[in-house]
């Protein structure tokens, strides 16, 4: 996804479309098709397709099974289809086919036919048809009736785009699998983002075929304590040809094997020439391996991140006179030690569990001086400090079991991320020492319980996946607001709307199926929906509740060799943010949003296009487009009642695309060279809500330049690079203030690295070599931003200045 977009992830949606919306009339499904006779023809077709060599028959077994991918040539993925159980058995899976798509055809027709919407009502119904009767028809590339004599086997599954084999990466010496994933052309690691719930993969990674599912860890965490040594091949493969829902585009399926134990550490230090301080403390060591049946992982890392700025901070009025000089000095201190273990035992049976256990705790320090030369007031002395320290916590499982034809997964997760925050700003008149000043303490924590279970089975030709889950979160938190009294101490301020609580129930049940249509076309299909209730307590108190329906049909194509296409279109429901229910103070810039506790989760239509092309020898390069039409988008609202919160605009639509290439120069002449770039452009359109007009979303990174550039030196053990990175943001809007934030924004590096330093690889990077600064200008009007009166505008023009990292890597 886009890098630093906080709000255009999410789903978006249109205005109906009026000629649709007067002309659609309802459908009879029973009338559309006729599911008892598609399904005994289908049942014979299979029998008959099973004869052939592709998928033979396992007389020995009464089950379907699927081979294990690790013990197939990744050009050779069949199904392996059991002895059929009996016209009985036919029958009670005719029966839960039936209720199962009556089920989800009912509800998505009750909950889109009263709803006036143009992609509901003419585009729904139609995926919905045309899935089921493609599920319930011959393959599309054989004739409508039966064959004569014996059918041609079932096409064979999309064969990996690319493998990777391990001597792919010698020459960059990868210590783990994060160092051999990022080294695969166009390949980037995405997905993730911890949103509540664990709902349908969207990681663009598998292990062994299997989707992650510990939210803590994630996907760049669990590659980075796998030894290379134990990576088999890395498989790039068409998400959507696989039976795993919610996967479309490019995917990484890591086929590793575990032997022995091994160890990894990696530590990490940075020095800067401002009076930030030194990281010392950064690293991860992790150790994994085999014991019998087990496979484990255990790991120690420290998030260790300093950072600050300095420079001046210039006020202005209306009319261009400066109003007040700053001089300003910020320094801050991150750190989130944590501890993890990752445990799998294999039962036999094709019983497999999975245990992941977490434990970590976050320590925030930021501090700023500021000596602010006020015209009219002299030199007041400004310190403002924040400060932040928290435990969480996670525990989560699976097992998976045999069951009938397929296999049922189990999950359970617990989390817990305890909350405490406390910001501080004292102003001091130099001349005279008298001080004000305010303070804002928050504390509190949010959890989150799930349970959710997915069960497969191959029937008509493809695979079914049936999933429910039930996930409940809250949030409880306590806020006070301070004033500085005359005697040095704070006193309390009535501030009731920042103490509550948000709870919310979440169930949800999504019915998928995937398929190979032919051998150069796959559909992957959902439908389902969740339904919710949110309950809020403290002095918004309110309980509401939703019906929301969701899912997505995509489609795979490999026109040729090397050529990948794949198409989504889908139907999202976003999440809320709980602290958006409570009123937050922030004292720095004197802003309060108040809280909503008639807030509604976005929703979105959407269309996502992925074209990969394989340039050979000389690389590979992915061109991405995503388009997203949203209802009840989220952003800052006016209130009746005045003032300003996290609300709901009716409608606001997104266009993303990015290009994402790898070149090898080996092919140009410059041996081991390698030039990777990612451009990701985003245009969105919201309709202001004090204006009337349309206007970007707020603070949304639209343009994002990636380059890097690497040289394996051949013959030698060394390499050296530089990278570069621009990003430009859209301004953010309040009632009274506009403000344009960013960093940079042009960053630049290079690098050095050896990979054999006494068995270690050690690398030097030089960082912010063209001088990426601070920058943040806030326009502050007197009234509404709309009348255009000015009382001040602040720039601030701060300079981070060089960095110097150093990093080393072992493994024992």
């Amino acid at each position: 996804m886009f890098k630093g977009v906080y709000l255009c992830d999410w789903a978006k949606g249109r205005e109906p479309h009026r000629a649709c919306r007067n002309g659609f009339k309802a459908f009879d499904v029973h009338k559309a098709f006729d599911v008892h006779k598609a399904f005994e023809v289908q049942k014979k077709r299979l029998a008959r397709a099973f004869a052939g060599t592709a998928a033979k028959p396992d007389r020995s077994s009464r089950k379907v099974t699927v081979r294990s991918m690790e013990t197939i040539p990744p050009t050779h993925y069949r199904f392996t289809v059991g002895k059929a159980n009996s016209r009985r058995s036919f029958a009670l899976w005719r029966q839960t086919f039936y209720a199962l798509v009556a089920g989800s055809l009912r509800f998505f027709a009750d909950s889109f036919l009263g709803q006036d919407n143009f992609l509901k009502i003419c585009i729904l119904p139609w995926l919905l048809t045309s899935s089921a009767m493609i599920a319930c028809s011959p393959v599309l590339a054989q004739e409508t009736s039966e064959p004569a004599d014996g059918a041609a086997p079932l096409p064979a599954a999309f064969a990996p785009e690319n493998v990777y084999e391990p001597e792919y990466f010698e020459r960059f010496a990868p210590r783990n699998a994060l160092d051999m994933v990022s080294q695969i052309p166009g390949f980037v690691v995405r997905g993730g983002g911890g949103g509540r719930g664990l709902g349908q993969a969207n990681e663009n990674v598998l292990i062994n075929g299997e989707r992650l599912t510990s939210k803590s860890d994630s996907a760049r965490d669990q590659l980075g304590r796998i030894p290379a040594s134990n990576v088999v091949r890395i498989e790039i493969i068409d998400g959507t040809a696989l039976d795993i829902p919610g996967l479309t585009g490019q995917v990484a399926n890591i086929i590793i094997a575990q032997s022995g134990i091994t160890g990894q550490f990696e530590w990490e230090g940075a020095l800067r020439t401002t009076a930030v301080d030194p990281e010392w403390y950064g690293g991860e060591i992790s150790l994994s391996g085999s014991v019998g049946a087990l496979d484990f992982t255990l790991a120690l890392e420290n998030n260790n991140n300093r950072f600050g700025a300095t420079g001046p901070i210039i006020f202005t009025d209306g009319t261009g006179a400066r109003i007040e000089t700053t001089r300003a000095v910020f320094t801050g201190a991150f750190d989130v030690p944590r501890v993890s273990g990752a445990f799998g035992y294999d039962f036999g049976s094709d019983v497999k569990a999975n245990l992941n256990l977490s434990y970590g705790r976050s320590y925030f320090t930021r501090f700023v001086t500021e000596r602010r030369n006020i015209t009219g007031s002299g030199l007041v002395l400004r310190d403002d400090l924040r400060t932040g320290g928290t435990p969480e916590y996670e525990i989560s499982g699976d097992i998976t079991v045999p069951l009938g034809t397929g296999s049922l997964k189990l999950i359970g997760l617990e989390a817990y991320d305890e909350e405490l925050s406390d910001s501080v700003i004292i102003d001091t008149v130099n001349a005279t020492g008298a001080a004000t000043g305010d303070r804002f303490l928050r504390s509190g924590g949010d959890g989150e319980r799930i349970g959710r279970f997915e069960y497969r089975w191959p029937m008509l030709g493809g695979d079914w996946q049936v999933s429910g889950e039930a996930a409940f979160n809250r949030l409880e938190r306590v806020s006070g607001l301070f004033e500085l009294a005359a005697d040095g101490s704070f006193t309390e301020i009535d501030f009731p709307e920042g103490t509550g609580g948000v709870t919310e129930d979440r169930y949800e049940v999504i019915l998928a199926y995937s398929r190979q249509l032919t051998s150069t076309l796959a559909l992957q299909a959902a439908a389902g929906g969740e339904y919710s209730q949110l309950k809020q307590t403290g002095s918004g108190a309110n309980t509401r509740t939703f019906q929301r329906p969701k899912g997505n049909i995509s489609l795979a194509w490999q026109p040729q060799s090397g050529l990948d296409v794949s198409l989504e279109v889908l139907r999202e429901v976003g999440q809320l943010s709980f602290g958006d229910f409570l009123a937050n103070v922030s004292l720095g810039n004197n802003t309060q949003n108040a809280g909503n506790n008639q807030l509604v989760p976005q929703q979105s239509w959407g269309v996502d296009v992925e074209i990969n092309k394989q340039l050979g020898q000389l690389g590979s390069t992915t061109l991405t487009f995503q388009q997203r039409w949203i209802e009840d988008y989220i952003d800052l609202i006016l209130l009746a009642g005045g003032g300003e919160a996290r609300g709901n605009i009716a409608s606001a639509r997104s266009s993303e695309l990015g290009w994402n290439t790898t070149i090898r120069l080996d092919t140009l002449g410059w041996a081991g060279g390698q030039i990777d770039w990612e451009i990701d452009l985003f245009l969105s359109t919201v309709r202001d809500p004090l204006s009337g007009r349309n206007r970007a979303f707020s603070n949304a990174g639209d343009i994002d330049i990636e380059v890097d550039y690497r040289h394996d030196i051949p013959g030698s053990d060394f390499a050296y690079g530089a990278g570069l990175n621009y990003e430009h943001r859209q301004p953010s809007f309040r009632l009274s203030e506009t403000t344009v934030d960013f960093e940079g924004p042009t960053f630049a590096n290079i690098f050095i690295e050896h990979k054999d330093v006494f068995g270690l690889t050690a690398r030097a990077t030089y960082a912010n070599i063209l001088g990426g600064r601070e920058r943040t200008v806030r326009t502050v009007f007197n009234g509404p931003r709309t009348a255009g009166q000015v009382e001040f505008i602040e720039d601030r023009n701060l300079r981070i200045g060089p960095i110097f990292r150093v990093s080393v890597a072992g493994n024992f």
